[in-house]
């Protein structure tokens, strides 16, 4: 954790001095992944991110710069590193647990409402990647992102065309008794469906696109093709290797398990595009 004398020493070396952004929000803090993903995808790195290393561990791209600063749990940012870092705005996601109202005091407050039920998670990532877009001047970058995510995505769905549309699900692994496992309502969902790929999980969700299961649940995928999402602990990937649940799923007797890098599954449109490559490739192999 930074001291005051540290975390104000790092402040003057920073690349964000007050010069830099003349009259545009660039000393920018955030409160979670999300907004620190779309603020990178757009060529302005936040200042701060709260739980920097969960972020590079489960997000992974766009990297963040070496000189970003820890705000602490994302749970509960420290309010004392934010003032010290004097933000001309604050970015945080809706609903994730958290009152961003707490921090209106420091700083106009950014919020990027995915999960709202007002458009799917795609469609609502384009729209608040423009929104944020205006708010720092990166009207172009945001414009070329998107862009660049739809060209991915739809090149993505041509490779694809002539294969066949063999059952995909995605899974994330926390113990080795139970599994989140996204389906309708997730950003992943939208992507399967751009690319013309079925979802081979058609229960219930949660309003982010997920359901919490026991592993046991997943026959009911049958054979279809499992994709877990990286990270998964060291000791709770040995456990499941080892758990009969696990081991006696059709989809694993039958080879059809693999592992991809991170994606945040509460992404934007760097998440959408960097999942779409992964599942382009991991098809084609």
């Amino acid at each position: 954790m930074f001291t005051r004398r540290t975390l104000l020493g790092a402040l003057a070396a920073s690349p964000f001095a007050p010069a830099a952004f003349a009259g545009l929000p660039r000393r920018i803090v955030c409160l979670e992944w999300t907004s620190a993903e779309m603020l990178v995808s757009l060529g302005v790195p936040p200042l701060a991110v709260a739980d920097l290393k969960g972020y590079r561990d489960w997000v992974a791209a766009p990297a963040l710069p070496l000189s970003t600063l820890d705000l602490g749990a994302r749970g509960e940012p420290n309010l004392e590193v934010i003032s010290a870092l004097r933000p001309d705005l604050i970015a945080g996601a809706y609903g994730y647990g958290i009152d961003e109202t707490i921090y209106t005091r420091f700083a106009p407050v950014f919020r990027v409402p995915f999960y709202e039920g007002m458009s799917t998670p795609l469609a609502q990532a384009e729209a608040e990647t423009i929104k944020l877009a205006a708010i720092v001047g990166r009207q172009d970058a945001a414009r070329n992102l998107v862009s660049e995510t739809m060209r991915t995505i739809n090149d993505t769905r041509d490779a694809l065309h002539t294969r066949r549309a063999v059952p995909i699900a995605i899974i994330s692994m926390f113990d080795d008794r139970q599994v989140r496992v996204y389906g309708r309502g997730s950003l992943f969902q939208d992507v399967l469906d751009r690319v013309g790929l079925v979802n081979a999980w058609t229960g219930e969700t949660s309003q982010w696109g997920f359901s919490t299961v026991g592993i046991d649940a997943l026959t009911a995928i049958g054979n279809a093709r499992l994709i877990s999402l990286d990270p998964i602990p060291p000791h709770i990937r040995i456990r499941i290797e080892q758990s009969s649940l696990w081991t006696n799923l059709p989809c694993v007797r039958a080879g059809n398990v693999a592992t991809i890098p991170p994606v945040w599954p509460f992404g934007g449109l760097a998440a959408a595009a960097r999942f779409a490559t992964f599942i382009r490739n991991f098809v084609q192999a």
